[in-house]
């Protein structure tokens, strides 16, 4: 998708709780309270009336299962208008994206002025499976008017009586049973990336992010929450400032025991929810407000999940490029998710291959190398943690925010996502 200037959508603010550790501060926030707290702040720190907000788009990975549909449930635990409409996409890790460019085509069909997108999820809450054999046997008594021989019969469903207790949930791909990690490690062999690799860009990850937070630069992004128990939670509870290159190196591996993924240079289980205002521009100047930033382009792909399920990023960053009729060297902040450290530099690696490039790309000549300074300014998800329908929405707002504030022209941002998913978008100062 490239968008079209004769209506464009614009980024009018962005905001969102702070990303917090699995089971700590948010652990009795489901991925709906952490919605709320995140479009309740938005809208009061941009002073928007709710009644004004059209409608929501919202991404998400561990939906629950009660009332998936958490776009609409945010209308109404907020009193917005009772027509603001709502729905909720899912595309893995890069449903938040998916959730702000289905907002930003739907603006520049006409459908909407005003609309709200973004996402969240909470690993805390994720709902722990009974296996379909106990449910197969129990939902007839559960859901009817049993009989005393009716459970008898279940019992015998249910014979023997052995893998009935929930199983551990693991983040695999469904089509290959490959543990994310896996992936991560099978990624780092192919391209050559090294532990003391990871090592650095995972130290760099949290030096950023720490710097950032220090110096106010997500003071305009990041919320205060309060907690159901009564507590505040004001920062990122993730990032460690103090972390360098060698106390990583003491950590062990996690997937391979001569592998070289580590606790240390992976992203961890996180909790938290990103919301982005999107106007059209003619509404947004008419309200008074100055837009941040327009999306000029986005592209979706997917890959082999068998081959490099995290490599995606390295074919959708540049068919963004190419849709918004620019190059490498247009591009002055690159914002690329960090899953693991061992995926983020594989991308990178492919980026800059000759090799890539032809067998994957059609081109003569690599996309280009990546200038570290303009990489991940303000850390990544290794650092800050991933809440997974969040991140993407994490990323357009502070682009966004870091666009308005420098001066500078365009970013380039790159997700990648279970199976096999790429997604990238490119974002040019308004």
């Amino acid at each position: 998708m490239a968008t079209s200037a004769a209506r464009r959508a614009v980024i009018v603010s962005g905001a969102r709780t702070p990303f917090v550790k699995a089971f700590g501060d948010y652990t009795r926030m489901d991925s709906i309270a952490l919605a709320d707290a995140a479009v309740r702040g938005l809208l009061e720190r941009t002073g928007l009336p709710g009644a004004q907000v059209q409608a929501i788009v919202w991404g998400g990975v561990i939906l629950p299962s009660a009332a998936p549909n958490i776009a609409r449930e945010i209308a109404l635990d907020l009193g917005l208008d009772p027509g603001c409409e709502g729905y909720t996409v899912t595309r893995a890790c890069a449903s938040g994206l998916q959730a702000i460019t289905s907002a930003v085509a739907a603006i520049e069909r006409g459908e909407y002025d005003i609309m709200i997108a973004g996402g969240s999820d909470s690993t805390s809450n994720a709902e722990v499976k009974l296996p379909q054999k106990l449910v197969h046997a129990g939902a007839p008594l559960a859901l009817g008017k049993p009989k005393p021989k009716d459970y008898l019969a279940a019992a015998r469903q249910l014979a023997p009586f052995t893998d009935l207790l929930p199983s551990r949930p693991k983040i695999a791909e469904r089509t290959t049973g490959e543990v994310m990690g896996e992936s991560a490690e099978k990624m780092a062999r192919i391209h050559g990336i090294s532990r003391a690799d990871q090592d650095e860009f995972a130290a760099r990850s949290h030096h950023r992010a720490a710097a950032a937070i220090d110096s106010g630069r997500f003071d305009d992004e990041v919320l205060r929450v309060r907690t159901p128990e009564g507590t505040d939670v004001t920062r990122d509870g993730l990032v460690r400032a103090n972390t360098s290159v060698e106390k990583l190196a003491k950590l062990k591996p996690v997937f391979a025991r001569d592998g070289s993924v580590t606790a240390g240079n992976a992203s961890p289980l996180t909790d938290g929810a990103s919301a982005v205002l999107l106007m059209s521009e003619e509404r947004a100047h008419a309200l008074g407000y100055r837009p941040l930033a327009a999306l000029r382009s986005w592209s979706y792909v997917s890959v082999d999940p068998a081959d490099q399920v995290l490599i995606g990023p390295a074919i959708s960053m540049p068919r963004a490029l190419d849709k918004a009729g620019m190059s490498l060297g247009d591009i002055d902040l690159v914002d690329i998710h960090e899953a693991f450290a061992a995926q983020t530099l594989s991308v990178l690696a492919a980026l800059n291959s000759d090799e890539w490039a032809k067998t994957r790309l059609d081109r003569d000549t690599a996309v280009g190398e990546i200038d570290i300074d303009k990489l991940n300014v303000h850390g990544g998800s290794v650092s800050l943690g991933h809440p997974f329908g969040a991140t993407g929405a994490r990323m357009v707002t502070t682009m966004a925010n870091e666009l308005a504030r420098t001066g500078r022209n365009a970013a380039l941002l790159g997700i990648c996502a279970a199976g096999g998913i790429g997604a990238s978008a490119v974002l040019e100062r308004v």
